[in-house]
């Protein structure tokens, strides 16, 4: 379920949200774009690296396909075909004119093999000059196991924290992951940014949520949003 009261941007057209981080990201994309084409918005969601191909349809490749989705009150998912049932970015001018057709824009701007947490390397995140909010999203099913085993990228984060990669993530970690502007905020300039703190499944996870969102707004005064998504919800 989401709601607008802590993803407030999701009220207003004209945004361009950018995806980053693991956890989630798909799942999350998803859900924001089917919230607002239920409200008769037409909204585009697309990748500036790799996504696994969407279920249901909602694959557009022409502008006959994108008008048809929006009409029949879907969102629409832009992607060239790629290996292993993925799609990869969109060609670059047929983004750009989409984009100014929409009403919001949903972009997953980097990868993370599915795992909870990542950190990005030298080429990630890939956010579009258009991209006005950035939403860098972890799962806490990472916390309290060793870095190495749940973050994409464990060599880069061990160094950003200064800790091994058999140490464990802690919700202290975790949270000056999402801040630090080589971690979560990378890119991110004077965009909105967001943390975004998915998989609080159950009442342990979300007292965690609550302590990482706390760290967030009191030392780095950054916005924390908790999600939890049911099976048939998750991407």
């Amino acid at each position: 379920m989401i709601d607008e009261k802590i993803f407030p941007f999701l009220a207003e057209k004209g945004h361009v949200i950018s995806l980053v981080g693991g956890g989630g990201k798909t799942t999350l994309m998803y859900n924001l774009a089917a919230h607002c084409a239920r409200k008769g918005w037409r909204v585009l969601a697309a990748t500036t690296t790799h996504i696994m191909q969407p279920p249901g349809g909602v694959w557009a490749q022409t502008d006959a396909e994108l008008f048809r989705l929006w009409k029949c009150g879907s969102y629409a998912v832009a992607g060239t075909a790629a290996h292993g049932g993925k799609l990869t970015a969109p060609p670059q001018a047929q983004l750009e004119r989409w984009m100014t057709l929409a009403d919001i824009v949903l972009i997953e701007a980097d990868g993370a093999k599915r795992m909870p947490c990542k950190a990005p390397a030298a080429h990630e995140p890939v956010l579009l000059p258009q991209c006005d909010t950035v939403l860098a999203v972890a799962g806490l099913s990472a916390l309290r196991h060793p870095l190495r085993e749940v973050c994409f990228r464990a060599e880069l984060a061990a160094e950003l924290l200064c800790v091994p990669q058999d140490a464990q993530l802690t919700p202290e970690l975790l949270a000056k992951l999402l801040a630090s502007e080589a971690g979560g905020r990378k890119a991110v300039g004077d965009r909105s940014f967001y943390a975004v703190l998915n998989q609080a499944d159950t009442k342990e996870q979300a007292a965690l949520a609550r302590q990482i969102a706390d760290i967030l707004k009191n030392i780095y005064r950054i916005s924390c949003v908790t999600s939890h998504f049911e099976k048939g919800e998750r991407a």
